[in-house]
């Protein structure tokens, strides 16, 4: 992934915090600065006076006169700190990429292989969700990278943007494959074809289950089929 300069960004301020009071932390917060990670814990800041100076943040260094000659925590350590907890930029070990399918930024480990998915997108494998149309229970079986519009829908020779009860969702919109589960306590001859065939949805038809006010469907009699 390309990383964006300093130069290229925008200096900024962050919001004022009572609960500093040693002057450091202060200016730090207070003074206009642009922080830019460039992996491996290095970030590249630049001061409000246009300077710009390296900061690894684990190995605790600087190299801004304030902290090479003075050996202090100068604002510029304090300033990435701060931005890290506050999540405005990646931590350590990771770093900022665009959510393949709303395309916000999420922060992922670095080099890992995509796709990515912000944490609102991502519906993880075995997780209950409810069919907005429907609303049926269903159980994720996988997110994938593919869109909408380019899935099609076996045997019916459209895709799955195309198919009648998904024209309110984006056509652009992250392909989930879910299943009906599978009622607990059955064995193979009482299974019904539903409950073993895999459907594909767009990401934004289906809930989790805290979303949505009119989900009657409880897992508790369910066994999710592997």
């Amino acid at each position: 992934m390309g990383h964006t300069t300093a130069s290229e960004r925008t200096r900024a301020s962050l919001a004022p915090a009572a609960s500093l009071t040693d002057v450091r932390s202060q200016r730090a917060r207070m003074e206009r600065m642009a922080v830019t990670p460039l992996g491996g814990g290095v970030y590249e800041v630049e001061s409000q006076s246009g300077n710009v100076y390296s900061v690894d943040l684990p190995g605790g260094r600087c190299t801004c006169p304030d902290h090479t000659f003075r050996q202090v925590r100068c604002k510029h350590l304090r300033r990435v700190a701060m931005e890290v907890n506050e999540g405005l930029v990646p931590p350590p070990g990771e770093e900022a990429v665009a959510c393949a399918n709303c395309g916000g930024e999420t922060f992922v480990e670095e080099n890992a292989p995509g796709p990515h998915f912000c944490e609102t997108c991502w519906l993880a494998p075995g997780e209950p969700v409810v069919d907005r149309e429907t609303g049926d229970l269903l159980v994720v079986v996988r997110t994938t990278d593919r869109r909408a519009d380019e899935v099609e829908i076996s045997g019916i020779g459209v895709t799955v943007a195309d198919y009648s009860t998904n024209e309110g969702y984006r056509a652009d919109d992250a392909v989930v494959e879910a299943m009906y589960p599978v009622p607990a306590g059955l064995g193979p001859d009482d299974l019904k074809p539903h409950h073993l065939r895999r459907y594909s949805f767009p990401r934004g038809r289906l809930a989790r289950r805290g979303e949505v006010t009119d989900d009657q469907s409880e897992l508790a009699d369910f066994a999710v089929v592997e």
